[in-house]
């Protein structure tokens, strides 16, 4: 690493500048078959997630998405990273889930479908990112601990 010395807040400023220029450039990745694909989790679900240009048709574990996601809440959160991206209607999905519950793997869905579009379109990423579409939401469930009914919980306390 080379040592500069800086005299002066121009100095800095323009080394701040340098520093910025190399910011790191994100490459498209696709397939042979052109889709883009990335994994999305939350909570225990686990989303693989396929994307190609289409006419919006989404396949999640070989059944239609208002089958599998029958809550209307559910299909807004995945919906979520194609409002935020301007993209909605132009990509087919086909996603396969695994783990936790509907609202888990919505969430999974999501995370992967966000992912998925920064790989297609890697210039869509200061937008998802800004919106926390990219973030890993790391909150799981406590385990249980021994003597105790849940992973606090207490048995009812009884003096006699």
């Amino acid at each position: 690493m080379a040592e500069t010395t800086l005299s002066s807040l121009a100095d800095l400023n323009q080394e701040a500048v340098a520093v910025a220029a190399e910011a790191p450039k994100y490459e498209r990745k696709l397939d042979k078959q052109g889709r883009a694909y990335a994994t999305g989790k939350r909570k225990n679900a686990v989303a693989r997630v396929w994307i190609k240009p289409g006419a919006g048709r989404i396949t999640v574990n070989g059944r239609d998405v208002a089958v599998y996601f029958a809550r209307p809440v559910l299909r807004m959160i995945l919906q979520q990273p194609l409002v935020v991206a301007k993209r909605t209607g132009e990509f087919d999905l086909t996603v396969a889930v695994a783990g936790g519950g509907l609202s888990g793997q919505a969430g999974a869905v999501r995370h992967g479908l966000a992912k998925a579009l920064t790989h297609y379109e890697p210039d869509l990423r200061p937008a998802l990112k800004r919106e926390g579409l990219l973030t890993r939401d790391a909150r799981i469930v406590e385990r249980k601990k021994y003597g105790k009914k849940k992973a606090r919980r207490s048995f009812q306390f009884s003096k006699r």
